[in-house]
């Protein structure tokens, strides 16, 4: 059933998210900016230097243990060319993001929620250098990732209740979730993530991947490998029990039409496991930048 066949469940999701803040002008004007073919370093730092947060949000990822440096970093220019304008626009967004959601209640402990968000992210990131994606645009496959389960958010508000029994008809039938969603509720957190893109207008790829990573045939014909990609690295994620989103046990199906429109075989996965705790451990620098502004 589609979301807005339900009076009660469409009333309540979109409620909740129409009371869900607008992403900041900073952020909005950043995601403007890097859309444009020709942006420079310069075009992005004239707009970042006017948010107090957003600049010092740059900062401590760049002189974070993600990168590593022998020196500290006080120029915002400079520190904008070293990370370059895709991993800013991405770090912009998805702080800005983590920032919002992770005040709000879910059923799950925040913390392991977004540990599993985290995982498909680098997973997803891994899975496309894998596939020799140019590095400049492997950062939005990690967006991608973080954010891929961001409609469970909404059902967890406003049905608890309800969600509970989703949660434990999941584990009953060792199911996936969707499926449960779809019995219980009439729809998936696929459909409430879908709501939460268009009102934060998401680009298309990461829209798609949020709507479509348990089914990828869905998206855009263009898009439709980068959402392979996410929904295989949430499949390894939810196998290895990197943090917990409440989906334990992928179908079959899934995994088999996951694997195929991405072009990978499952053994293509198992040298993934040492870069992925390694990776990890590094990113988690994006659940501690977000702290900057709440």
């Amino acid at each position: 059933m589609d979301i807005t066949q339900d009076n009660r469940l469409s009333a309540s999701v979109t409620g909740f998210i129409d009371r869900m803040p607008s992403l900041s002008t900073t952020v909005t004007k950043v995601l403007e900016i890097c859309n444009r073919p020709n942006t420079s370093p310069n075009d992005l730092n004239r707009v970042i230097s006017l948010d107090p947060v957003l600049t010092g949000q740059v900062l401590k990822l760049i002189n974070s243990a993600y990168y590593s440096l022998p020196n500290q970093i006080t120029s915002l220019g400079r520190a904008i060319i070293m990370l370059g304008i895709n991993t800013v626009k991405n770090l912009a967004l998805s702080t800005a993001i983590l920032g919002t959601l992770s005040k709000t209640k879910t059923l799950i402990p925040m913390d392991v929620f977004w540990s599993h968000c985290l995982c498909v992210g680098v997973t997803a990131k891994a899975l496309a250098a894998f596939h020799k994606i140019p590095a400049a645009l492997q950062e939005e496959y990690f967006v991608a990732g973080l954010l891929h389960d961001i409609g469970k958010i909404p059902l967890h508000n406003c049905f608890p209740e309800e969600y509970e029994t989703v949660l434990s008809l999941t584990g009953l039938e060792q199911g996936p979730l969707y499926r449960s969603e779809e019995l219980l509720l009439g729809c998936t957190h696929q459909e409430t993530g879908r709501l939460i893109a268009e009102k934060w207008q998401f680009s298309p790829t990461i829209g798609d991947c949020i709507s479509c990573h348990h089914a990828p045939r869905r998206a855009g014909e263009a898009r439709r490998g980068t959402v392979a990609i996410v929904a295989l690295a949430n499949i390894y994620a939810c196998l290895h029990d990197y943090g917990s989103a409440g989906d334990p046990f992928p179908a079959t199906a899934d995994i088999n039409e996951a694997l195929d429109i991405a072009g990978f075989r499952w053994e293509d996965l198992r040298p993934l496991a040492q870069r992925v705790d390694s990776e990890l451990e590094k990113a988690k620098i994006f659940l501690q930048v977000s702290e900057v502004s709440s």
